[in-house]
This record gives C-alpha cells, sequence and structure tokens, in this order.
C-alpha cells in the first residue's frame, strides 16, 4: 500500500507541475478532461483490484514454492534476483503495450487511452477496465514465467506507476536534462511522440520505464518537435467521441477507421525524418 500512495502523490505533484511548465499547449478543457478520466480510472482500479491483485498474489505465493519461473532456474537470489526480474517485467510489458498495439481486439480497449485530445498525467491512469481485465491474464503468465520474488514486483510495481505519471505528464523539462533522462528513462517528449495522431509515431516508443527496449527492438521514434505533434487518434478526435458514455461503450461499438481524420485523409507518416532522427529528442 505504501508504493500506492508514493505513486499518487508523485502523480499529484506532477498535476500542478505540468500546469507551472506545460510541454504541449492543451486541446480541451482541463475540468471536462480530468471528470472524463478519473471516472474511468475509478472503474479500472476497482477491476484491478478485483482481479489482478488477487492473481498477481496468487502466481507470486505459487512461484515462490515451487522450483517453477526464470530466476528458479538460473538460481538467481539477492540483488542479482532483483536486477534480472526488475529487468524482465519491464522487458515483459514492452512487448504486452506492442500487443495491444497490434492486435485488433486488443487495440479496440486500448484506443480509450489513446484517443485522449490531450497528454498529461491523468492520461496515466485512463485505461479501460476492459483492457485492465484483460491483462489479468498477460499478468499471471508473466510472474510465473519469470518466477520474480514478491518484493521485486512490489518496488517494479511502485516504479512502473511512478514513471508512466511521469512519461504521460505535460512536464516541460530542460532540453538538455531530459535528453540525458532519456538516456535510461521513458520520458515525456519521448512518450509524446508515442501519443501523435500519426500512425507510424503511434507504432513507436512502447517502452514504460527503461528506453533501452525501444532503442534495442528499433521502435524508438526521436527527433519530432512537440510543437509538431497533436495527440490523440484521428478517427476519434470529436469531442463527442471522448464523452464518459462514449469511452466506456466504444470497444463494443463499431469501429471507424483509425487514422483518417473527419476530411477523410489518412494521417499514417509525416515521412522518414521519425527514423532518421533518432539521436536525440527535440525541444
Amino acid at each position: 500500500m505504501t508504493g500506492i500512495f508514493i505513486a499518487a502523490g508523485f502523480a499529484l505533484i506532477l498535476f500542478f507541475l505540468e500546469r507551472v511548465f506545460p510541454l504541449r499547449k492543451r486541446k480541451r478543457d482541463t475540468f471536462s478532461r480530468l471528470t472524463v478520466n478519473i471516472a474511468v480510472s475509478m472503474t479500472t482500479f476497482t477491476v484491478a483490484f478485483l482481479l489482478i491483485r488477487p492473481t498477481t498474489s496468487f502466481f507470486l505465493g505459487w512461484t515462490a514454492s515451487t522450483p517453477f519461473g526464470l530466476i528458479r532456474w538460473l538460481r538467481l537470489t539477492g540483488l542479482w534476483e532483483t536486477l534480472v526480474g526488475f529487468l524482465l517485467l519491464d522487458l515483459s510489458f514492452y512487448y504486452w503495450h506492442i500487443t495491444n498495439h497490434k492486435i485488433p481486439f486488443l487495440w479496440r480497449f486500448h484506443n480509450v487511452h489513446h484517443m485522449d485530445l490531450d497528454l498529461d498525467v491523468s492520461t496515466g491512469f485512463r485505461f479501460h477496465p476492459g483492457e485492465v481485465a484483460l491483462s489479468t491474464i498477460f499478468r499471471a503468465i508473466q510472474v510465473a514465467l519469470i518466477g520474480v520474488s514478491v518484493s521485486t514486483f512490489v518496488i517494479y510495481e511502485a516504479i512502473f506507476q511512478i514513471g508512466t505519471f511521469f512519461h504521460h505528464s505535460n512536464l516541460r523539462l530542460p532540453l538538455r536534462l531530459e535528453r540525458v533522462l532519456n538516456l535510461i528513462f521513458v520520458t515525456p517528449r519521448m512518450h509524446g511522440i508515442h501519443h501523435s495522431n500519426f500512425k507510424k509515431e503511434t507504432d513507436s516508443n512502447y517502452s514504460v520505464v527503461f528506453s533501452v527496449w525501444d532503442r534495442l527492438h528499433r521502435t524508438i521514434g526521436l527527433g519530432i518537435s512537440q510543437e509538431e505533434i497533436d495527440i490523440g487518434v484521428p478517427g476519434y478526435a470529436m469531442k463527442k467521441d471522448n464523452h464518459l458514455k462514449q469511452v466506456m461503450i466504444l470497444p463494443f461499438a463499431q469501429q471507424r477507421e483509425y487514422w483518417k481524420d473527419e476530411s477523410g485523409h489518412k494521417r499514417l507518416s509525416r515521412g522518414e525524418e521519425i527514423r532518421r532522427r533518432v539521436q536525440w529528442l527535440a525541444e
């Protein structure tokens, strides 16, 4: 529970800081967005409490009492168990994130997160409860196959939540500082590109805590200025699409063409520069 309070406190600090030092201009009224995002998150937290928490607790207990799991097979203990377990948890979330983008059924739910017309710390907890329910299967497999200890899992979960709030925030950091941080961690400018309404840019920057996974898998996309980025999904960019009722029923409704805007233009790519300019984040 301590980790939850720390993450919540960190999110609250970011909420105020991103209003003093904004990275991108807002497109929507803050109050209306927050109302929707908080309402969605309350149902999501309920599902997580009822499904994910008992499921992960069961498999953490099971792996602790059996020789099953990669950590057990490698006979890692102490600091090595923590380091390797932490890295494997983060790497597996990278793959799960890609899976949510590539499998159409899962994307129906994950789109609720991406169709937010602004990106800030509140987007970091705007996930459809259906996405969280479906992720229960992944979490069970993740914990069992890795064989991670309870302590490592708790440490990762706290940093995972803090990292999620941080890179979704609309906080403008000094560019030099963020470039240094981004050598190791996912940062607001990096993840802002992932929430771009160009498909090629959305199909980049899947990492959660460590940016190295995108670098190793060549899915990293940097060098796009935040002023060039429009947040959202073109096919769901109308104001009414982000009303609470529409957000909640979206995965079960007939889907529009995601990357075609109101004028009928497909927003697939702004060119190849995202692949060429991969060294540094831009202003």
